[in-house]
């Protein structure tokens, strides 16, 4: 049988309904080599405490329902190991954004500005016969802003949205809106850079690189949004 050892978890609380200001609780867990955050987090809510609340949904570290701040670093709470951060976890919410309860957080202003870049491909006026094919140069274009699983991290890490107040689309959706501009077979780049470029887009960012760093799936939001910045001049200069 795999070893057993103590790992001590201060987790983040915090119910609005009934709490005045947020705190820590500390629990003590016995741990077995390979238990992830997410693990301990379930052991913890069946075994010690009932009221905890957190996300969760594949534990496959793909849909980014599990976001959190861990150690002071933007982790998945799926994927990290205690191994590798323990003996002691602090275990908190992504920071800046409003708590619902616990380790959940208000992603609605994330899902309102993602949803304006229109984070889908846009048919063109002519159906082609069989596909719309693609070459692997031009998929190699947005390949990395493919990765992206709309976690958070990057909008809860970014200066700009701390400061926009809940304006500015965020990288997330930037990066989105690079994926898209940047396909060929996509039919939507005028609208969709119009948007991206608005008094509340690209142009607020600063290029401080915490989504970049933040990012638990290693994207680039910085780069994809320097090349939106340039996308938007060119068609700015040239109309195309």
């Amino acid at each position: 049988m795999a070893a057993t050892k103590d790992v001590l978890l201060n987790v983040f609380r915090f119910n609005p309904d009934v709490d005045s200001k947020p705190r820590y609780d500390a629990f003590a867990l016995e741990a077995k080599p390979g238990m992830t955050v997410l693990e301990a987090l379930f052991a913890l809510l069946e075994r010690q405490d009932g009221s905890l609340a957190f996300r969760y949904c594949c534990r496959g570290a793909v849909c980014g329902a599990c976001a959190m701040y861990i150690n002071g670093v933007y982790r998945l709470a799926c994927k990290t190991q205690l191994d590798i951060v323990g003996p002691q976890v602090t275990v908190s919410p992504l920071p800046f954004m409003r708590v619902i309860k616990d380790l959940v957080v208000d992603m609605a202003p994330f899902w309102r500005n993602y949803e304006k870049v229109m984070p889908y491909l846009v048919e063109g006026s002519r159906a082609p016969e069989r596909e719309r094919g693609q070459s692997p140069r031009q998929r190699a274009v947005f390949d990395d802003a493919t990765c992206c699983i709309l976690c958070g991290c990057c909008y809860s890490s970014c200066p700009s949205v701390w400061t926009g107040g809940g304006e500015y689309l965020g990288p997330s959706a930037l990066n989105k809106a690079w994926r898209f501009v940047s396909d060929s077979r996509d039919a939507g780049a005028r609208e969709r850079l119009a948007v991206a470029a608005s008094e509340n887009g690209l142009w607020r960012c600063h290029t401080a690189f915490n989504c970049t760093e933040a990012c638990p799936k290693n994207t680039n939001p910085t780069q994809a949004i320097q090349n939106l910045k340039a996308r938007a001049v060119k068609r700015a200069l040239t109309g195309r």
